[in-house]
């Protein structure tokens, strides 16, 4: 067992999971390709650089890619958000944020069409036509948009070109949250709080976070024009400045003559 391998307790958990999502918890070797799959995709290594003690490194990716394809790892991840969500383990306190991943040299020669492909991308959502690729000052690269609560817990992922701005994305990666509710009812998709840096700071964003009823904590920008509206609705003024002028005025003597 590598370090970061799921231990007992915390297999019991996905493992009970299974069958909602169509996979037989009596598959022999299941646990062992699972950690397979999770060690690769923590340490970003070439399948082919697996090690041998999760067995065939063509067998873990032939299980990655199958579950990938059948939406697995998406109903996975839906009904962990529910089940933390119902023990009351989501604090509903959302950081948006992104970063940039550097594509690999090979990636340039992808098609643009990816229906044409010669092995389609497959999967529960559809793939962009530019496969989240795109030129930047960083090179060929691609960004991944997130949203997690406050326990680090992902609610939604939006991977777009690594040129795409972050503040038009704001809306999409909020709206792509809903995490399922006990019962009957439609998914939770609003939080109570949004925090994020001064790239999403625009009139746009905050007009929409107003409509939904969110509360937010966006820093504005050194350059933003004064005299703009703040979430609470007031107009920013700069009072003990002009208290100072103010008394300044009174106190001004008439030079003498």
């Amino acid at each position: 067992m590598r370090q970061g391998d799921l231990s007992d307790e915390q297999w019991s958990v996905p493992e009970s999971l299974l069958p909602a999502v169509g996979i037989s918890r009596r598959w022999p070797g299941c646990r062992r390709l699972v950690d397979g799959v999770r060690w690769r995709v923590r340490t970003g290594v070439p399948w082919r650089d697996l090690p041998f003690e999760y067995g065939p490194w063509q067998t873990v990716y032939g299980l990655f890619r199958r579950w990938q394809r059948r939406g697995v790892w998406a109903r996975l991840l839906t009904l962990l958000q529910a089940r933390a969500d119902a023990a009351g383990l989501i604090f509903w306190e959302v950081n948006v944020d992104s970063t940039i991943c550097r594509a690999h040299q090979h990636a340039a020669g992808a098609r643009r069409r990816g229906a044409v492909q010669k092995e389609p991308p497959g999967g529960v959502s559809a793939e962009p036509e530019d496969h989240g690729l795109g030129r930047s000052r960083g090179g060929f690269t691609t960004k991944i948009l997130l949203a997690c609560e406050q326990g680090q817990k992902p609610l939604s992922l939006l991977i777009t070109a690594g040129q795409r701005g972050d503040s038009p994305h704001f809306e999409p990666v909020l709206n792509a949250i809903g995490v399922p509710r006990p019962g009957v009812g439609r998914p939770r998709s609003r939080p109570l709080r949004v925090r994020g840096d001064k790239a999403y700071s625009s009139r746009a964003n905050r007009a929409y976070l107003r409509r939904r009823g969110i509360r937010c904590t966006i820093p504005e920008p050194v350059t933003a024009p004064k005299g703009r509206e703040v979430d609470q609705g007031v107009r920013r003024r700069d009072s003990d400045a002009a208290r100072s002028t103010a008394r300044g005025d009174r106190t001004r003597r008439e030079p003498a003559p």
